[in-house]
């Protein structure tokens, strides 16, 4: 008996599902994820996905690059502008740092395309966090070579005089960073029925915990590509 349950349990189910068309041929197509469920833990192993053509039945299946995590979701939502439903999937990783895994595929004429490949993006964006004197913090994106900074004056007292003198001076250089993507999200934005992309990444000081801000950039489709289209950096209000 125990060894049949725990043969059960090693089984792939559906863990979500949608329907649209996504093959472009009108017909609404069946698209889902599998995965492994561990015990009583959320989990998830071996995440697949799965697109079922609605005019034939068939049924194609894409293994994932990071195919394991929580909480995976599909999307379907016109990306490119060609009037067909693409296949946006967001895995959570569980980490401290909220980091999320995010792929968008085209199966236009039944063929696989991967778009968008969150591994990619954290590679292509890359930031510099540097301290500076009297109390600020410079950020560098080098993707477009744009500067920022975030004031950090009215932190608390006992976090400011570990870093900084009594005249505002740095005791020494300290870098921070920016993590990988923490939050992937289709939005449209002018309203003409394609999603564009809103991607948060959170600004991190001495350590993980301790949060600047977010930097913000808005992704459009653009000479086959997710091109940046606008770039911010938030921070929180005191």
């Amino acid at each position: 008996m125990n060894n049949y349950y725990r043969t059960a349990s090693n089984q792939p189910s559906v863990i979500s599902f949608a329907r649209g068309d996504v093959t472009g041929d009108r017909v609404p197509d069946n698209v889902y994820l599998t995965g492994v469920k561990t015990s009583a833990s959320p989990f998830i192993q071996n995440i697949t996905l799965h697109i079922q053509d609605g005019k034939t039945g068939n049924i194609q299946s894409v293994p994932l690059r990071e195919n394991a995590g929580y909480n995976p979701t599909i999307f379907l939502g016109d990306f490119t502008g060609n009037g067909v439903d693409d296949i946006f999937i967001s895995i959570a990783t569980g980490g401290s740092g909220g980091i999320m895994y995010h792929y968008i595929y085209s199966f236009v004429g039944n063929t696989v395309r991967l778009l968008f490949d969150a591994n990619v993006y954290n590679e292509q964006y890359q930031y510099e966090v540097t301290y500076q004197d009297n109390y600020k913090v410079k950020v560098v994106s080098k993707i477009n070579n744009k500067k920022y900074i975030i004031d950090i004056s009215a932190r608390d007292a006992d976090y400011l005089n570990e870093i900084y003198e009594q005249n505002g001076r740095l005791k020494s250089p300290i870098t921070g960073f920016v993590n990988p993507l923490s939050g992937l999200y289709p939005v449209d934005f002018d309203s003409n029925g394609v999603y564009e992309l809103l991607a948060y990444q959170k600004v991190a000081g001495r350590y993980n915990a301790d949060s600047l801000g977010y930097v913000l950039n808005t992704l459009g489709w653009s000479d086959n590509r997710f091109v940046l289209q606008n770039q911010y950096v938030a921070v929180f209000g005191y």
